[in-house]
């Protein structure tokens, strides 16, 4: 079984994150490693990561100096990782329990450097608000419009992430910069349509934040896709109506 690293940044998710690691310890593919980035400078819920770390021998913890968000967060983890594979969970989402187990093999019968799979979306409440299908991207453009991948349903092979390729240093789309580098790279994104794993959102969650995800959409086309102004801001305005319309 070739090992695959989880990574799971953390920051105030007290509530939910104990049932989140519960989700990948409780994985029928068991030859993983998991890497939880602490990332919150106030370190008030540090001791009960520690806790979760000693449930299972397979549990490593980093612990940020200063709050860097969840990108830098998963490229510092990236850099610990050990696994020929990397899977990445958000502390507040769940996995079925044969998330890893399918991927894998789907990932090699279709020999794919990275896929991602259908999820649903759930309130705080665990109440389930819709789902989403997961699909093929084999072209760059084919994602620039609307970022329709799944942060917490995505495995890819290690080696793709390199030097240029990497989760970028915004608060929000710092996964959609990573997926569109990946398609730019000349890699398919194989789509798994299983549903494989919850999304929560929280209303007070960084990724509700309507302004923040207008200036870094902006901010994916201006400075990380190397597009003139009036161009980013035809693809902002597309990405901004495709995300109303979900």
């Amino acid at each position: 079984m070739d090992l695959i690293t989880i990574i799971t940044p953390y920051f105030r998710k007290k509530k939910y994150v104990k049932k989140s690691i519960q989700s990948i310890l409780n994985q029928t593919y068991t030859n993983f490693e998991l890497i939880i980035v602490y990332d919150d400078v106030e370190k008030n819920d540090l001791e009960y990561i520690n806790q979760i770390k000693n449930l299972d021998e397979r549990i490593s913890v980093i612990v940020n100096e200063n709050n860097l968000g969840a990108g830098v967060s998963r490229n510092i983890a990236i850099k610990h990782s050990n696994g020929k594979y990397i899977a990445f969970i958000d502390s507040d989402d769940i996995w079925r329990k044969d998330k890893l187990e399918n991927q894998i093999n789907f990932m090699k019968i279709n020999n794919l450097m990275i896929s991602h799979t259908t999820y649903e979306i759930i309130d705080k409440n665990n109440n389930v608000v819709s789902e989403r299908k997961a699909r093929n991207f084999n072209e760059f453009s084919e994602l620039l419009k609307s970022c329709d991948i799944g942060l917490s349903t995505v495995m890819l092979r290690r080696e793709i992430i390199t030097n240029d390729c990497y989760f970028a240093e915004t608060r929000t789309k710092e996964d959609f910069v990573l997926w569109l580098k990946i398609l730019k790279n000349n890699y398919k994104i194989g789509g798994l349509d299983k549903n494989l794993a919850s999304w929560r959102k929280l209303d007070n969650s960084l990724s509700s934040s309507s302004i923040q995800k207008i200036i870094d959409g902006f901010f994916v086309y201006f400075k990380y896709m190397g597009f003139g102004f009036f161009k980013s801001l035809y693809y902002l305005i597309c990405l901004s109506i495709n995300y109303l319309k979900k």
